[in-house]
């Protein structure tokens, strides 16, 4: 499965560019988004900026995210715990 992910661009050269998101940054091209500018929001899927989004829309993917791997993290602790615990459910 892939995921699509919304980074902020920092650095744009031609159809190459470098996005970011908490704290790491990665190549992206962004020649299916032309027109594309430093500190624009784009959503990029296998490398490729797909589309731009504006940053309240990019904000609340990121909160999404980061609340769908808190949950998951939540819920691999919890099998942990009742394999620990000898649960065999």
């Amino acid at each position: 499965m892939c995921l699509a992910v919304p980074l902020r661009l920092v650095s744009v050269n031609g159809s190459d560019a470098v996005g970011e998101v908490g704290g790491i940054q990665r190549e992206v091209s962004v020649m299916m988004t032309p027109g594309v500018k430093v500190g624009d929001y784009v959503i990029v899927h296998a490398g490729f900026a797909i589309q731009v989004l504006d940053q309240q829309e990019a904000e609340e993917n990121l909160e999404l995210l980061r609340q769908i791997g808190e949950t998951a993290e939540q819920m691999r602790d919890g099998v942990r715990n009742r394999r620990k615990a000898g649960d065999t459910d």
